[in-house]
């Protein structure tokens, strides 16, 4: 029996979530007395391989092929099944990206069973799983139990803490009977801007409806650069065409986890703090005191974000010369 983990690539490098994803796992598998399987699809650098048994993988279940080369949801939901049925996987753990929530359910819908999805916790009770996930906006956690099997849940990237194992992992290829999918990607496209990465970041800065147009991000451009991080945007600034939305914080857009989280021109509406409420130093910057942004910062600014930014921005640098 095992536990199993999507190990996602992004070209020939793992994301860092999955090191995250695969630790819980080691965890987990450890507790119950299981295997950690990792599934990836290949190419992968050979170190890329090794890094997945320093943090705790027993056996990485491989496949090769054509039509591995890009992602498709069908193809790996597939992969999946057959690495979980030929292990014999009690539980299946994929990061809470982009491709893992698309990914989990279609894997659940194959084995008719239930996904915790976005989990913040995973704990063991007299020899069962069970998940702490949000509810509400993230205004409350609930604790979820799996009635059926395997139990599969998608992680929350940033939460779960990576840890080296040091094991050296069974690399075992899979070849699998793949149906022709129903759709097949033809060419990817990189958009301007679609290279941030805000969910694996450790320092983001955000703008919002304060910022008042497409030029008002530029000090906050200069204040993450300055920080060694990434861009954020409320919902407001994307649907008014100020930033792409590559870079939205909040329930339609991405959920974050930084450790520091800069909010500027931010008023906290519940659907932006829902994507970043978890972050673990908030800084506010809003004109308005009564903003609910500062129920939830650490520290907050009362003032004009232009005029506070820049100074913040110089005196970061002088730290860094």
């Amino acid at each position: 029996m095992s536990v199993l983990v999507y190990a996602e690539h992004r070209g020939e490098k793992f994301r860092h979530s999955v090191l995250e994803t695969v630790s819980a796992g080691r965890r987990a598998a450890s507790q119950l007395g299981f295997d950690l399987v990792c599934v990836l699809a290949l190419p992968v650098l050979k170190d890329e391989v090794e890094i997945l048994g320093r943090y705790g993988a027993d056996r990485i279940y491989a496949a090769e092929g054509e039509e591995y080369t890009s992602y498709n949801q069908e193809i790996h939901a597939e992969l999946l099944r057959a690495a979980a049925v030929e292990t014999g996987a009690k539980v299946i753990l994929i990061s809470a990206t982009t491709t893992g929530k698309e990914l989990a359910p279609r894997l659940a819908a194959k084995f008719k069973a239930g996904v915790a999805s976005d989990c913040t916790e995973l704990l063991m009770e007299g020899g069962d799983l069970f998940a702490i996930r949000p509810v509400y906006a993230g205004k409350a956690f609930q604790k979820v139990a799996f009635k059926s099997q395997p139990a599969i849940a998608t992680l929350r990237p940033k939460l779960f803490t990576a840890e080296e194992d040091g094991r050296i992992p069974e690399v075992v290829k899979i070849d699998i009977s793949i149906v022709p999918p129903k759709a097949r990607i033809v060419d990817v496209e990189q958009k301007v801007g679609g290279d941030v990465d805000l969910t694996e970041a450790d320092i983001i800065v955000s703008g919002g409806r304060g910022v008042k147009g497409a030029e008002g991000f530029e000090p906050i451009k200069e204040l993450a650069e300055a920080l060694g991080g990434v861009v954020g945007a409320s919902r407001v600034a994307v649907d008014s065409e100020w930033i792409d939305h590559s870079h939205q914080v909040g329930q339609t857009g991405k959920t974050v986890n930084p450790q520091l989280y800069v909010a500027c021109g931010i008023s906290g509406a519940i659907q932006h703090l829902a994507g970043m409420r978890s972050s673990k130093v908030i800084v506010a910057i809003n004109k308005n005191p009564d903003a609910d942004i500062f129920k939830i910062a650490s520290y907050g600014v009362v003032g004009d974000l232009f005029q506070i930014l820049p100074v913040l921005t110089e005196e970061v640098k002088k730290t860094r010369e």
